[in-house]
């Protein structure tokens, strides 16, 4: 009972980083951001839960949920909507203009959104460009310098990261490197330790990054984060409210 997630099928491991079902009795439930999108199949219907720039608390019932939840910057360009458009919002498939079977699994829907050509806004980078400037971003380089290396602008890459991934480059760093300190404090790592492994300049800087993006004290969040990892309508990690 509660949160559990498992790899994806082999064929969507590119894609996909997760998959996960929530399930036991209603509790209210903190949402974090994390750079990822879902596809979040609920109630015979199948949602998207957008990039989110916040945390947000969400009140779940007694229905199981299931969901994918995919690498940063994936779910656009299978669904051809940009990011931006989706960013913090929860949103019915349907409502998308994506035609969705009732019977169709989520591996059977993402293997068919997955066979059709990319639209040039949301897929503006091949699959391993995709993959590769997350990994520099993740990784905190400076924005002028993942543009450099892909021989753009930085302004044309704050458009294309827009589409991509729902906010800029730098937004989506800070995002990337908060979600790396949870799961550094997760693990068991001391706020010192977490604060530098992640990229953090010094422990404060975790300090306030953690009340800015979440609303709570870095302490609330390990206890509660310590208690359970679950999801309700998620774009990303979740820990019991």
């Amino acid at each position: 009972m509660g949160y559990r997630d498992s790899p994806p099928p082999p064929h969507l491991r590119e894609l996909v980083e997760c998959a996960w079902v929530v399930d036991g009795p209603p509790e209210p439930v903190r949402v974090l951001p994390d750079g990822c999108m879902d596809l979040i199949e609920m109630s015979g219907r199948v949602m998207v839960a957008g990039p989110d720039t916040a945390s947000s608390v969400n009140q779940r019932g007694r229905e199981g949920f299931v969901g994918f939840r995919f690498r940063p910057g994936v779910l656009p360009r299978l669904l051809d909507v940009p990011a931006s458009e989706l960013r913090d919002g929860r949103v019915p498939l349907a409502d998308l203009g994506v035609k969705c079977a009732r019977d169709r699994t989520l591996t059977e829907l993402t293997t068919a959104l997955a066979a059709d050509e990319p639209a040039r806004e949301t897929a503006p980078w091949s699959i391993n460009q995709l993959h590769h400037i997350t990994e520099r971003l993740d990784a905190c380089a400076a924005v002028a310098e993942v543009a450099d290396e892909a021989g753009w602008s930085s302004r044309t890459l704050q458009r294309q990261c827009a589409a991509v991934y729902g906010y800029g480059p730098a937004t989506l760093r800070r995002i990337l490197r908060f979600r790396r300190a949870v799961r550094l404090l997760d693990d068991g790592a001391g706020t010192a330790a977490a604060a530098a492994m992640a990229g953090f300049s010094d422990q404060p800087h975790l300090h306030r990054e953690v009340r800015d993006l979440t609303g709570m004290s870095l302490a609330t969040l390990r206890q509660v984060s310590g208690q359970n990892r679950s999801i309700d309508v998620p774009s990303g990690s979740v820990t019991v409210a």
